[in-house]
């Protein structure tokens, strides 16, 4: 499934991602969100294509439809991605229900 949704106050496209344990943001998207992955811890991720240094980062909110998440983890990856990979950092907060081509997040803490 894709949405778009708010990093920061500015506009990201996502895929919904269960498989991902965080947010996953590109580099190019990440200093276009004004993101300092210099201030990241620098983690080793295992990614579909080996493994990467990534920077984990804690974004201020992120906002999907009317849904509001303060302080949620998230990794810069150092290469660039089509979507972000809205993961379980995020989804874990939520009820998510499926019905047929539409997917339905409600907020649960």
């Amino acid at each position: 499934f894709l949405t778009t949704g708010l990093v920061n106050g500015s506009s990201v496209r996502f895929l919904v991602d269960t498989g991902a344990s965080m947010i996953a943001l590109g580099m190019s998207q990440a200093k276009r969100l004004g993101i300092d992955t210099a201030r990241g811890e620098q983690i080793l991720v295992n990614t579909a294509n080996g493994q990467v240094v990534a920077a984990k980062v804690k974004l201020d909110t992120v906002k999907v439809g009317e849904i509001v998440v303060h302080g949620v983890d998230a990794m810069v990856h150092p290469s660039e991605l089509p979507f972000a990979l809205l993961g379980m950092s995020f989804l874990n907060r939520m009820e998510m229900q499926r019905d047929g081509d539409t997917m339905t997040l409600k907020k649960r803490f």
